[in-house]
C-alpha cells in the first residue's frame, strides 16, 4: 500500500518506519536538519525490540515530485493542520483516505473541510516517540498501539482493513465503532495534563503530589467530561477515575505543550484547553480551569 507520512516526527517516522520495513511504499513528508538526514543516511528507529535502519528512504519535503497515495497519516501539529492538508490533497484519489493521528478531538473536522466528507479517519496513538537527533527516533514505552474510526458511523471495511496492514507490520492496531467516543477519551487526559504542566511548568510528578495542584487537576478532568458528554459523546461512566488512575500510576512526565513552552516553540493551546474553553461556551458548560490555562498560555502561544 502508498502511505505518505505528513510530518515525520516522534509518532509519523515510527508507524511510517515499521511500515515500510513491512514492505509498504511510504514516503516522509518532512523538512530542514530532520529531512536532510534522512535523505543523507536513511530514518534510524531505537525500538524497545531492536534497531533498524530504514536506508535509502522516500523523504522529501516536495510534494510535487510524489503521484498518488492510499493513505496519508497526517501527524502534524494541530495549528500546521490546514495548510498541511491543503499540501497533500494533490496526493489523494478518489479512494484515498487520510487518518489523522494528532492532539485534540477537531483535526477529523479541519481535514474534512478541506478535502470534503467521506475521506478521513479518526485516529489515537499511545505511543511516546521523539526525535532523538535528526533522522533518529527513539521509542519510549511499551505501548505501539493504534486506533481509528469513521467520524459517522461503524468500523468500515476500509479502517479494518487498514488495521490489518498496520497489525501485519507487527503493530498493536484496531478499530472503533465511535470515533467521536475514542477521541474524547483520550482528550480529557490529554487536554488536563498538557494544561497543567504547562500552567505550572511541572511534570506529572509534582502534580499528583501537591494537593492543590492535583485539585486543579482533577477539575480540569472534569470540565472536559462535561464538555463532552453535553457535545453528545458517550463517554464511560468511570472516564475520570481512569485518568486518575493513570496519573497515579506511571511515571511522571512532561506534556509536549510544557516541552514547546520551555523550547519557545509555538503552542498548540487553542486545540487543547482552547478548545475546551470555546467548546464549552457553544455547550453553555462552565470551564474556569481551562479558561484560566487558556488565557495564561496565550501571550505564548506563537513562541
Amino acid at each position: 500500500m502508498r502511505f505518505a507520512v505528513m510530518g515525520a516526527g516522534g509518532v509519523g517516522g515510527y508507524y511510517g518506519a515499521r511500515l515500510a520495513r513491512a514492505g509498504n511504499k511510504v514516503t516522509f513528508i518532512a523538512r530542514g536538519e530532520h529531512l536532510a538526514a534522512m535523505q543523507a543516511s536513511g530514518l534510524t528507529i531505537h525500538d524497545r525490540d531492536g534497531d533498524f535502519t530504514i536506508n535509502p528512504v522516500n523523504a522529501t519535503d516536495d510534494v510535487t515530485t510524489m503521484g498518488p497515495v492510499d493513505v496519508v497519516l497526517m501527524c502534524v501539529k494541530l495549528y500546521d493542520t490546514q495548510a498541511a492538508t491543503r499540501q497533500i490533497e494533490p496526493l489523494l484519489t478518489p479512494t484515498s483516505v487520510v487518518v489523522t493521528l494528532q492532539n485534540g478531538v477537531e483535526a477529523p473536522e479541519i481535514v474534512a473541510d478541506v478535502i470534503g466528507a467521506g475521506r478521513t479517519l479518526g485516529g489515537a496513538t499511545y505511543i511516546s516517540a521523539t526525535i532523538e537527533a535528526p533522522g533518529a527516533i527513539r521509542r519510549n514505552n511499551d505501548l505501539t498501539r493504534i486506533e481509528f474510526g469513521e467520524p459517522d458511523g461503524p468500523a468500515s471495511d476500509r479502517a479494518k482493513g487498514l488495521a490489518e496492514i498496520f497489525i501485519a507490520a507487527g503493530l498493536d492496531a484496531a478499530t472503533v465503532d465511535d470515533m467521536a467516543a475514542l477521541l474524547w477519551s483520550k482528550f480529557v487526559l490529554l487536554a488536563a495534563n498538557s494544561g497543567m504542566t504547562a500552567l505550572t511548568r511541572q511534570s506529572t510528578g509534582e502534580i499528583r503530589s501537591d494537593p492543590v495542584i492535583r485539585e486543579a487537576h482533577l477539575a480540569a478532568l472534569s470540565e472536559v467530561t462535561a464538555v463532552g458528554r453535553a457535545r453528545g459523546v458517550a463517554l464511560a461512566e468511570d472516564i475520570e477515575q481512569r485518568c486518575i488512575d493513570w496519573l497515579d500510576s506511571t511515571a511522571p512526565i512532561k506534556a509536549s505543550l510544557l516541552i514547546d513552552l520551555e523550547r519557545n516553540r509555538r503552542l498548540e493551546v487553542p486545540w487543547l484547553s482552547g478548545a475546551v474553553h470555546r467548546l464549552g461556551k457553544e455547550a453553555g458548560i462552565p470551564t474556569p480551569t481551562h479558561t484560566a490555562i487558556f488565557a495564561a498560555l496565550r501571550p505564548f502561544e506563537n513562541g
